[in-house]
């Protein structure tokens, strides 16, 4: 099944170090990275949507979402369909293995965050605690 050499490359690239993947941390669904597109198309700027957390809100902490000009240093980002999604350092903690999602129902579009800390939300969908 497996030849010898193929073996022992596989034994040797096993002891290489490897980078974190990203993706475990963050994910943005495809329709978000459709919906982040069509907005920055539209507002001829970079497809980075920036994800952050600030105090506040009706249960403590709420999700602030918008357009970002470039990345920067300390930002978690993954890519979906050539869209970025970056995270500061300071929220990741908050929202480590969130999807950011994109829906459009009859009572409205808006992005969403499935946050797997959050303890409990607000029925806007905008807030959370932990």
């Amino acid at each position: 099944m497996f030849s010898p050499g193929h073996v022992a490359e596989r034994a040797a690239n096993a002891y290489l170090p490897t980078m974190a993947t990203l993706a475990a941390d963050i994910a943005l669904t495809p329709a978000a990275a459709k919906r982040v597109a069509w907005i920055a198309e539209r507002q001829n700027k970079s497809a980075i949507l920036r994800l952050s957390v600030e105090g506040g809100g009706c249960s403590g902490f709420q999700y602030k979402f918008g357009l970002a000009e470039g990345l920067e240093d300390g930002d978690t980002v993954v890519e979906t369909d050539g869209v970025k999604l970056a995270v500061d350092d300071m929220s990741l903690d908050l929202v480590r293995g969130c999807s950011v999602d994109f829906v459009d129902t009859l009572g409205g579009a808006h992005f969403t965050v499935e946050n797997p800390n959050a303890a409990s939300g607000c029925g806007c969908g905008s807030s959370f605690s932990v």
